[in-house]
């Protein structure tokens, strides 16, 4: 999901807030948890489209749910964009903030997609080559993909090593027909 210009700025006014009280790692947990939240739960997506309830009860929701499970920062935020009417982007925000946290953290996203489970001794290999290219801490997210034949893809920012038995057919199939 792409995230809207608003979405953005409240993420980074979060993230600039939390960094300067000294908060940052547990305001970026409660985004985590939110944006989990977000993900798995319909009801609270309803409850935060929801035009019906009324901003104080949508308050006193977050204070029931919430006081004293996440920083106090974290809930004054979620109060805020309620009270600004901007709730039904909170999806939007969680996933704004913890993008910039890593950006800020240097923290590099590997997607590997393989045809079968990688075996570690595969992942210690993609993971020093990706460490001789790019700064930062590594952080892998694997994938099975069974159409690939054999092999893996390994995304990288915007850049792809596609090592796959399905490109390589593809790639051959292209040339026996020029």
């Amino acid at each position: 999901m792409a995230a809207s210009k608003a979405a953005i700025r409240y993420a980074t006014a979060l993230l600039d807030l939390s960094e300067e009280m000294g908060n940052l790692e547990k305001v970026k947990d409660d985004m985590v948890l939110l944006d989990d939240l977000c993900v798995s739960n319909r009801d609270l997506l309803a409850f935060l489209h929801s035009p019906i309830i009324q901003t104080r009860r949508k308050l006193k929701v977050y204070d029931a749910l919430f006081q004293g499970k996440i920083e106090e920062v974290t809930l004054k935020f979620l109060k805020l964009i309620t009270k600004n009417k901007r709730e039904n982007i909170l999806p939007e925000i969680t996933e704004s903030f913890i993008q910039q946290y890593k950006k800020h953290k240097g923290i590099l996203e590997v997607h590997v997609k393989s045809a079968i489970a990688l075996e570690n001794n595969v992942r210690d290999a993609i993971r020093a080559q990706v460490k001789k290219h790019f700064e930062g801490e590594i952080e892998m997210h694997e994938t099975i993909d069974q159409s690939l034949i054999g092999g893996f893809v390994v995304t990288v920012e915007d850049n792809q090593i596609d090592a796959s038995i399905k490109s390589q057919l593809a790639n051959l199939k292209n040339i026996l027909l020029n």
